[in-house]
């Protein structure tokens, strides 16, 4: 065998191995980076991330690089711009996660709406995009981040939307939110959507403050019971700790009114001389 013959096995030997190593340098550089990424090191972890697309730009984990340089760029003040192309390079591709483009996809809704509510008014039909997008998921997010707007153009697109969340998502959590925005945006809306199901007796909640002395009514405001009873559930455990303490049973007090019973309810304060007043009709 002369030296010709064996340089050639020698490089077919290599040729062949190569794939191997390149694959194994490849996945240890993106386990390292996931690492950075993990501990929120996000600068590290875009440095690194730049290296890698250099170094792998067509290899198996390519895609997921551009996702992670996404966001690692949204995870810092004033890159929004730059993070919101690296999602959308992601995006273009053809080898896509699908639980990956639905995290980019809300994420440019998140990064489109800063720019936008920040006063760069291009970036807003990236967001609108979405509410008529094919991906349930993201429909249902972008409209409801969209409602934190007041312009007549996004209401008219968004309110469809949640209500449809409202009608037909089983979900209580998403439900509510969608109650939510919708109460933020178009209030009538969402008394006609609580109304369709089963229309309720009481719509009204009223409050009354009145001076024991005097029989003078000191304090009277009248809210609608779906908004009451929206802010009210969202009242934290400790500010409904604070109110137990200070003899206001808040948990009590909103069972009784969600009952229907239509009673009247009274907390008196013998200190200060008042009674209030609780009820709905």
């Amino acid at each position: 065998m002369n030296a010709r013959t064996i340089a050639a096995i020698l490089l077919a030997v290599l040729a062949l191995g190569l794939p191997a190593f390149s694959g194994q340098a490849e996945d240890k550089m993106f386990r390292e980076i996931k690492l950075l990424i993990f501990d929120e090191k996000w600068s590290a972890a875009l440095a690194r991330l730049d290296e890698f697309l250099v170094q792998f730009p067509d290899g198996e984990n390519a895609g997921p690089a551009l996702f992670y340089k996404g966001k690692c760029l949204k995870e810092q003040d004033g890159r929004e711009r730059a993070a919101l192309e690296a999602f959308r390079a992601y995006l273009r591709r053809g080898d896509r996660n699908r639980s990956l483009a639905e995290d980019a996809e809300t994420s440019i809704v998140d990064l489109a709406l800063k720019l936008a509510d920040g006063g760069d008014r291009s970036y807003l039909p990236d967001v609108l995009d979405f509410v008529d997008g094919p991906n349930k998921n993201v429909r249902n997010y972008a409209a409801i981040r969209l409602s934190i707007l007041k312009e007549k153009k996004v209401i008219d697109r968004i309110v469809p939307v949640l209500k449809g969340i409202i009608a037909e998502e089983t979900d209580p959590e998403l439900r509510d939110r969608a109650k939510i925005a919708l109460l933020r945006v178009a209030p009538e809306e969402l008394e006609e959507e609580e109304e369709r199901p089963a229309p309720r007796r009481f719509r009204t909640l009223h409050f009354q403050v009145v001076d024991h002395r005097t029989g003078k009514n000191l304090l009277s405001l009248n809210i609608p019971w779906v908004l009451a009873d929206l802010v009210f559930s969202a009242v934290p455990e400790n500010e409904r700790e604070m109110m137990r303490a200070k003899g206001y049973d808040f948990d009590k007090i909103m069972k009784e009114l969600r009952s229907g019973k239509g009673t009247i309810l009274e907390i008196n304060d013998p200190k200060e001389g008042k009674t209030i007043k609780i009820w709905l009709d």
